[in-house]
């Protein structure tokens, strides 16, 4: 790969890190965070299609190695334009 290219862990397309979400496992703490903070990191197109599938395969927990907060998929959900929110609330039943 190329320097400061990366791969999207839904999708596997590969582009320049800032077309990209980055999240982060905090080193020592193990916490989940978006965008800041140093430790493993993985990226996520901010697209629908693949936070819906990272999100049901869990792939940022297993890429991270790490428990992802539900409020971390709420905030992504948030991020994407309005477009595709209203198809996810569309999609997944309330509780």
């Amino acid at each position: 790969m190329k320097p400061n290219y990366r791969r999207c862990i839904s999708c596997r397309k590969v582009a320049p890190k800032e077309a990209f979400w980055r999240i982060v496992k905090l080193y020592p703490s193990d916490q989940v965070q978006l965008d800041t903070g140093m430790g493993r990191s993985a990226y996520l197109c901010p697209e629908a299609s693949c936070l819906k599938t990272a999100q049901k395969k869990n792939r940022l927990g297993r890429s991270l190695k790490a428990a992802v907060p539900p409020e971390l998929y709420s905030n992504l959900w948030q991020r994407l334009p309005l477009s595709a929110q209203s198809e996810h609330r569309g999609a997944t039943p309330t509780q």
